[in-house]
């Protein structure tokens, strides 16, 4: 009886791994399709803008105007950067306190948290960035093109993120509240240790895709003329050798891999946070 039930459970594991391996090899084939996709994808790009002799009516680019100044443009990365984590950092403070504000039964704070997000929202992000650099000087406040373009863009992207974070506030169940207030842990306390972490966990996942946004709405800065990140050094090499085209792909292909980077931490953020619910 007792080979018998080992054969049986191990024809049952069998079974098993017989699923376990189909679905594994559902998963590598859909992988391999949507590489093979890409690269497809890229082949025809590469052909349409290559020049190449092959019976097509395909655009010729300067590689020598690329070769030249493909360094030159990708200077301009870093500081793309460099504005993008200024301005998430002080989106996120601003639309924490937003959130709160709307939160708040104290008057006073909730009409201030709701003027700051239906004005922000309520007008363009480029009007924004020219308010700062070019009507504070009226006023005596003369901001450079970078601060002014950080300024504008954490206020914008707090306005809007702070719904995110309204939203995280308010998933925390009332219960988890009253429970911390039982244990007899302070406002503060209770904010920090149960409601915060909670809030923030779920308003990461919006947040990076915000950072992405951002990242690219960064060029915007560029309008100044005084912040050389990368729309800048495209446009102007571009301008001035009459090659915008090349400029500009050149750009757009620094920016798109700057966007494949912050997609991949994404999504390996996201997988261990997936990991954390089950």
């Amino acid at each position: 009886m007792k080979f018998f039930r080992n054969r049986e459970d191990s024809e049952h594991k069998s079974q098993a791994e017989l699923l376990y391996e189909a679905q594994q090899r559902k998963a590598r084939q859909f992988q391999a399709s949507v590489i093979f996709s890409w690269i497809f994808l890229l082949l025809f790009l590469y052909i349409l803008f290559s020049g190449d002799n092959l019976g097509l009516n395909a655009i010729h680019l300067d590689t020598e105007f690329i070769s030249k100044n493909i360094a030159f443009i990708a200077s301009g990365i870093g500081v793309t950067i460099y504005i993008s984590l200024l301005s998430i950092a002080l989106a996120v403070i601003l639309a924490l306190l937003a959130a709160l504000g709307r939160l708040s039964s104290f008057p006073p704070f909730y009409a201030l948290s709701t003027f700051y997000v239906s004005l922000i929202r309520g007008t363009p992000l480029y009007l924004q960035i020219f308010f700062f650099f070019l009507a504070l000087p009226q006023l005596g406040i003369v901001l450079p093109g970078l601060w002014a373009g950080v300024l504008a863009l954490g206020l914008n992207y707090g306005a809007y993120m702070s719904e995110t974070f309204r939203a995280g506030l308010s998933s925390v169940g009332k219960g988890q509240r009253e429970a911390a207030f039982a244990l007899g842990m302070t406002q503060g306390q209770m904010m920090k240790r149960i409601v915060l972490p909670q809030a923030l966990r779920f308003a990461i996942p919006p947040m990076r895709n915000d950072f992405i946004a951002m990242t690219k709405d960064s060029a915007l800065v560029s309008a100044t003329g005084f912040v050389h990140e990368l729309m800048w050094r495209a446009t102007r090499v571009g301008r001035s050798n009459l090659r915008n085209m090349e400029a500009l792909i050149m750009a757009a292909i620094f920016y798109w891999i700057v966007t494949l980077i912050l997609t991949a931490i994404q999504s390996r953020i996201e997988a261990r946070l997936g990991r954390g619910d089950r």
